[in-house]
């Protein structure tokens, strides 16, 4: 396949691509999922192939195969060149590439305990493992009627070359865990959490997650919420938030719309719009103490890269820089559009798949204040440690966030569990009542899902803990 993708660029060229590029991507992946206690599924997954992609007088074309057969590696070519010079007829204006220069690099992650030998039985094994703890009232302290756990492991290898010149090789292995657990008090309803747990490592990550322990600890905290929670204060207050509340909060009002396909409106009809324009760079949204990265360069983060699908070196993202609007993510034909250069977050999740503009690990940089710096002050306000439901709109604009584990802080010290706090705000209004984020900066792994076909790729978001002065909370009764 890779001698084949050096031939598809030639071949590309010969017929008269202005440029052309080729990237093979294997994917080795296997997933177990328990439910219940029951073996749900185990899935194997092993997908290769090839995409090709052109460019001709400003037009673009692409193509995928999965056999390593050159002849019909031809054929899709000659349908990829007439695909891109028919799109010139119909297209507005010609697409151009930011000029990036030439790499040839090689760079693998190298797992310490491979998947392959880890055996299926132990991993069964580790899901009934933490299925036995987390359904055990006597353990839990609160019945758990709902359980669903899910292992994934995937390794993936690209060869990626272009006409300019430019090669590179990766490999990387990666893990994740999630599971769904749904916690029931008589007359207290339910209270339910999603555990994520991600990195571009071997199993050894899954080792040092201690996730029978951890498990444990995420469903005690649904009994006590459903044994002990108060009604959540419905006044102007104080409120502090969570590493993984403030993740959460930049990816989707962050990441997303600052991605510079959606801003140009090519995302529109899949997955939304965006309030920021162009001509906001600069221009301030948030306080001083407010910076916002997306940094694939992350060690054995879940969405590490060194160089993106388009060939281009990795670096930090800096979106929002001490308050101000600094950055947009970029792929090559958005960085020429708005006369820049790309910042390397072309990614694609299969090779079948476009490179699209994608999140890699979305984080709030910390600060230098101890989280009991963060609460001394308060006379009255509520500690948002995790999140339930979550809603932002297509614009990435007006957002809802309802609290899951939370407590009431009063003169400085945290008291009694509160139930679903709500706030409700807008992204500059949440980013102008930021006045304080302290030292601490934790992690937490998703699956990013944008395009058409879909396309779900991992990242990491996160952050420190956030001090957010005088909002107004809802909540349920």
């Amino acid at each position: 396949m890779k001698d084949l993708a050096d031939f598809a660029v030639e071949y590309a060229v010969k017929l008269g691509a202005d440029y052309a590029e080729a990237r093979m991507q294997s994917d080795v992946g296997d997933t177990y999922i328990l439910k219940n206690g029951n073996p749900e599924a185990v899935g194997f997954s092993r997908e290769r192939g090839l995409s090709i992609r052109v460019l001709v007088k400003g037009g673009l074309g692409f193509v995928s195969i999965n056999e390593p057969d050159k002849a019909l590696a031809k054929k899709r070519i000659r349908e990829a060149v007439d695909m891109a010079k028919a799109s010139v007829t119909v297209m507005h204006k010609p697409i151009r590439l930011s000029a990036e220069k030439t790499v040839k690099k090689s760079w693998e992650v190298k797992p310490k305990i491979r998947f392959e030998d880890v055996s299926a039985e132990d991993k069964m094994e580790l899901l009934f493992d933490i299925d036995k703890t987390v359904a055990s009232p006597k353990e839990i302290g609160v019945s758990v009627p709902y359980r669903m756990l899910q292992l994934v492991e995937n390794t993936t290898e690209k060869y990626f070359v272009n006409s300019e010149g430019t090669i590179i090789s990766s490999q990387i292995p990666r893990v994740l865990f999630f599971a769904l657990l749904t916690a029931y008090e008589k007359d207290k309803e339910t209270e339910q959490d999603i555990i994520e747990k991600g990195e571009g490592r071997g199993w050894e990550a899954v080792e040092d997650w201690r996730l029978v322990d951890l498990a444990k600890k995420r469903a005690q905290t649904l009994g006590k919420i459903l044994k002990t929670a108060e009604k959540a204060p419905r006044k102007k207050l104080d409120l502090v938030l969570g590493n993984y509340v403030v993740g959460l909060v930049v990816h989707e009002s962050v990441g997303h719309p600052y991605e510079a396909d959606r801003i140009l409106g090519r995302e529109a009809a899949q997955a939304g719009e965006s309030f920021i324009s162009r001509d906001m760079l600069g221009k301030r949204i948030g306080t001083d103490v407010v910076t916002v990265a997306d940094d694939p360069t992350l060690p054995n983060s879940y969405g590490y890269y060194t160089y993106d699908d388009e060939g281009v070196p990795a670096k930090r993202r800096l979106l929002i820089k001490e308050g101000r609007i600094n950055e947009f993510l970029h792929n090559r034909e958005t960085a020429a559009e708005l006369g820049t250069s790309s910042n390397a977050a072309a990614r694609a999740s299969a090779f079948n798949r476009e490179p699209i503009i994608r999140m890699a690990n979305t984080f709030m940089l910390p600060g230098d204040r101890t989280f009991e710096e963060l609460i001394e002050d308060i006379q009255l306000g509520v500690y948002m440690k995790t999140f339930g439901e979550w809603n932002i709109d297509d614009r990435r604009y007006n957002m809802r966030f309802v609290g899951r584990e939370c407590y009431r802080i009063e003169k400085g010290r945290l008291k009694s569990m509160v139930r679903r706090p709500v706030l409700e705000i807008t992204t500059p209004g949440f980013y102008s009542s930021v006045d304080a984020v302290d030292k601490s900066l934790k992690f937490e792994a998703a699956t990013c899902g944008k395009g058409d076909p879909m396309q779900g790729m991992p990242v990491w978001h996160g952050g420190p803990n956030v001090r957010l002065r005088n909002l107004r909370l809802g909540g349920t009764q």
